[in-house]
């Protein structure tokens, strides 16, 4: 099948093997006579698939035993208010503003949250840099410190997650890796809770994955719902409600195809972290050595996943777009609130894909040159 190269943020591409075998199982899952669309979510056939993505799940991004593994739903957007609802009891909430999606974060923590401090901010550089973890100005007792570890829009990337014990916080680090999740390893002695959005790099948008330390769990303030409830979710097994089950199965497929890739000694998740390095680094190399494209962020801080760049003519903006659907290259347009182009290149993009992007690029510059 010679499909396009699908450089979307979200919903993103998910490998045309997961699709495939998605595809042969719609009518009939393993001669059970349904498809996952149809069973019940607590019958012997959803449960087993539940299982094994969860157990999966666990192996690709090496979970302690100590933490949960919740998949709900709502979305990263909607987890901005779970976590505070139940988290937040000790009053203070500290962020990290580093975007569009750590704002957001901070706003909606206000609704539920006695305080919001923001301990720092890279606003001013227009978010084109990450603020060093020893200029944070942490609160005393807080509840937890919220970062966003990839920011979607803006194109930044904690590479490596702060130690809050060494700044001399006993917060639990909370972040949100919608963006970057099973792209590379976790370091989880650092993290107290992690949650994503399935539909970047793990499955089809409705599904959300929440990873939480135990300790964490049975301190929701009363207004928390229940089915919101980390606690009642986990007690639950994920099943307190209806679960996404359509998400958790692709989920699990994808997790499966994950764990199946090799890169020479490399397997699973690291595997994919140096075909994400390779792959953001020849897109990285072509902006940075063209007169035409320019990315923004500082290079430490720029993110593998999610690469916004602009054309110094905006002039040429439709045309470029043009002619990258016209060669198979899709959703290239930037954010709207920040405009220019992005390519997303999760996980289930290839590096031929982005080889055939920098073609792309480098030809649009030559011909108008």
């Amino acid at each position: 099948m010679n499909r396009p190269y699908n450089f979307s943020a979200g919903p993103a591409a998910i490998p045309a093997e997961v699709l495939q075998q998605a595809a042969s199982e719609m009518l009939d899952w393993h001669g059970s006579g349904m498809g996952v669309m149809e069973m019940s979510h607590r019958g012997k056939e959803f449960l087993s698939i539940y299982q094994q993505a969860e157990a999966d799940l666990r192996t690709l991004l090496a979970v302690p035993a100590n933490f949960k593994i919740l998949f709900m739903q709502g979305g990263g957007l909607a987890e901005n208010a779970i976590v505070p609802l139940n988290l937040s009891r000790a009053g203070t909430v500290d962020f990290v503003v580093t975007g569009s999606w750590s704002q957001k974060s901070q706003k909606e923590a206000r609704k539920y949250a006695s305080e919001v401090n923001i301990a720092a901010s890279s606003q001013d550089s227009d978010f084109t840099t990450l603020p060093a973890p020893a200029t944070w100005n942490l609160s005393r007792g807080a509840s937890y410190l919220h970062i966003c570890s990839n920011e979607t829009i803006n194109g930044t990337e904690f590479h490596e997650l702060p130690d809050l014990k060494a700044l001399g916080s006993d917060a639990p680090l909370v972040i949100d890796f919608s963006s970057h999740v099973a792209s590379r390893s976790v370091d989880w002695s650092r993290v107290g809770l992690a949650f994503g959005g399935a539909q970047k790099n793990l499955g089809p948008a409705g599904l959300t994955l929440v990873v939480v330390r135990e300790d964490l769990l049975g301190h929701a303030l009363p207004a928390c719902p229940s089915a919101f409830d980390y606690k009642t979710v986990a007690d639950n097994e994920s099943m307190y409600n209806t679960p996404p089950t359509w998400g958790i199965y692709v989920a699990g497929l994808t997790f499966q195809w994950l764990l199946r890739q090799r890169e020479g000694e490399l397997s699973g998740v690291a595997a994919m972290e140096q075909r994400n390095i390779a792959k953001a680094e020849l897109l990285y190399n072509a902006i940075d050595a063209s007169q035409l494209y320019v990315n923004k962020v500082a290079a430490n801080a720029r993110s593998r996943m999610n690469i916004p760049f602009f054309l110094r003519d905006e002039s040429r903006n439709e045309a470029f777009l043009a002619g990258a659907r016209e060669r198979g290259l899709l959703q290239l347009k930037g954010h709207k609130s920040v405009g220019g182009m992005r390519a997303s290149i999760y996980n289930a993009m290839p590096l031929a894909g982005v080889q055939a992007l920098v073609d792309y690029m480098r030809e649009f510059e030559q011909k108008r040159a």
